[in-house]
Order: C-alpha cells, then structure tokens, then sequence
C-alpha cells in the first residue's frame, strides 16, 4: 500500500483536487474552463521543461522567468518598433533565450559559479537589460513612436487552435512527447541523466559531461524564450518582466515531477502533471474567489511540499 501511494499519490491529488473543485463550482469541468487551464498551463510547462533539462543535469535555473520576459520584449519590439515579419519575430527572442542559457553555462561549468548564484545573477542583469531597452514601459500596437503592429500568423500561436485545440496546448504536448522520447529513449538522453546523478563516474566513462551541462541551459534557456513567445502572442502585449510569476510555477512542477510514478528523478511528463495540478489548484481557487495574494501563500506552499518531497526521496 505504501508502495502505491508513493507512485500514484500524486495522481490521486490530481483526482482528488479535481473532484473537489467540480462538486464546488459546477462550470469547473466544463469544455470552456478545461480549455482555460491547459491553455494557461502551457506556458508554465514550457518553462518548467527547461528548468526539467537542467535539473536532470544535477544544475537549476532561476532565470527561466526573466528570460521570458525578455522574449516577450524582443519579439514584441520587432513586430511593434521594427515593423518585422513572423520568421524575424520569432527568431530573436529564440536568439536571445539561447545566449541566456549559455551565458549561464559559462558562469556554472566554466568560472565554477554554484548554480543558484549565477542563474540568480544572469535573472537580475535581464530584468535590467530589459528595462533600459524599454525604459519600464510595455510595448503595445499604437504606443507613441510605433508603426508595427502584431500580425495575425504571430497571434495565432497564442490566440488561435487546430481542431479546436488551443494552439499553445498543442506546441505543449508537442514539447513535452518530444523531450520525454529524448531524455528517457535515447542514448543521448541517458547520457543527461547519467551526467547529473554521478558527474565523476559519467566523466570516467568517457561521457563529456561539461557538454551535456552546456546543453542542458542551453536548452533550458530556449524553452523559456519558446514560452515567452507563446505569452506575447496570447496577451497581444510585450509586458515588462511578465515572465517574472511564472518562476515559481515552473520550479514547483519540475519538482513536482519527482514524485510521479516513484521516478525519483526530474521527469517530462510529472513536470507535465505538475503543471496541470498547479494549473487546476489556481484556476479552482480563482473560481471560489479567492484573492490572488492569497493564492501566492498556497503556490508556496505546493513548492514547499515539492521541495521536501523531492530532496527527501533523492536522499
């Protein structure tokens, strides 16, 4: 019994959570608000696959949220100030989410920073670099200056849907079946894993561990511009430091991952049901009017518990 509470707790969390909000608010579970949370979810899970890949590698990464935002900069900026066409709009940002990962992969692998110190730096020099370029304002079709404006293939990423599946949850699931069939069914994605759960050993075999630690940000840095981009298509808006709330979700269900299935380990898809079960909690909440402060005290507290959870079972 304890064997299957362990392994399928979480689920029954999920259920159980479920549940609870349906018998107390009969739209909880209607085709509208079901497409509400997926769609609202599947910016934090972009975020969390990347803080998944460096958590595999046995780092962290606390800039995903700044460089976010700074995805929802740029690619606003190029559309709005610059009057640039999707391909452009796109590439930037994903340009910019790259240079971030590496930047923390140097600072992490190279100058032997711990990695909380330096993602936690490299967060601060963005949110400033962001407002120096946007000198603390947001960027929005007809703002004084701007002769752009977002066009509609750009909107369609975060507004539009495909057989009546919103286009963000799409882009999601497609990430996270991509990156589950590489972390957990190929070589190189065992490789990963081998990296973070004993560097020396994996060194020792002949697997150039540093490499793989570059990867992992740089990796991790990409999927938070990807999400950046989705939160700027959805919003119409290139908002200063929006990606900034979405930290802490994104850390709680990576973390939360640990506890699907008994892995023990960082894993696509609990970083998935992390999501969705934050997702759930904070829509339910909402609908129960809940003030949004005090849902902060509940989203620590669910990181907490995934903290606890996951350093207990990796001791």
């Amino acid at each position: 019994m304890k064997q299957g509470l362990y392994k399928f707790g979480t689920i029954g969390i999920i259920l159980a959570v479920t549940a609870f909000f349906a018998f107390m608010n009969e739209s909880f579970l209607t085709y509208q608000n079901v497409s509400d949370i997926l769609r609202s979810i599947s910016i934090v899970t972009l975020l969390a696959i990347g803080v998944t890949f460096t958590l595999v590698v046995d780092g962290f990464d606390l800039s995903v949220g700044a460089t976010a935002s700074l995805a929802t900069v740029t690619s606003a900026a190029a559309l709005v100030l610059y009057r640039q066409e999707l391909l452009v709009a796109l590439l930037i940002p994903l340009l910019c989410g790259l240079l971030v990962g590496l930047l923390n992969a140097f600072l992490v692998v190279r100058i032997k920073l711990p990695d909380l110190l330096a993602t936690l730096s490299v967060m601060y020099i963005i949110n400033g670099l962001q407002l120096t370029l946007t000198k603390g304002s947001s960027i929005y079709e007809g703002m004084t200056g701007a002769t752009g404006r977002f066009i509609p293939s750009f909107l369609f990423i975060g507004q539009g849907s495909v057989l009546g599946i919103p286009v963000p949850v799409v882009i999601m699931l497609l990430a996270a079946v991509i990156t589950y069939i590489f972390l957990e069914k190929t070589t190189y994605g065992r490789m990963f894993y081998m990296t973070g759960s004993n560097r020396e050993a994996a060194r020792l075999a002949g697997i150039p561990t540093n490499r793989y630690r570059f990867y992992a940000y740089g990796i991790s840095g990409l999927f938070a511009s990807i999400g950046g981009i989705v939160l700027t298509s959805r919003i119409g808006t290139g908002q200063v430091s929006a990606g900034g709330p979405l930290l802490m979700d994104a850390v709680a269900a990576a973390y939360i991952g640990y506890a699907i299935f008994g892995a023990k380990k960082p894993n696509i898809i609990g970083t998935l049901l992390g999501s969705v079960l934050i997702g759930i909690i904070l829509n339910g909440l909402t609908m129960m009017n809940v003030p949004y402060y005090a849902q902060d005290i509940i989203k620590g507290s669910i990181l907490v518990a995934a903290l606890a959870f996951s350093f207990a079972s990796k001791k």
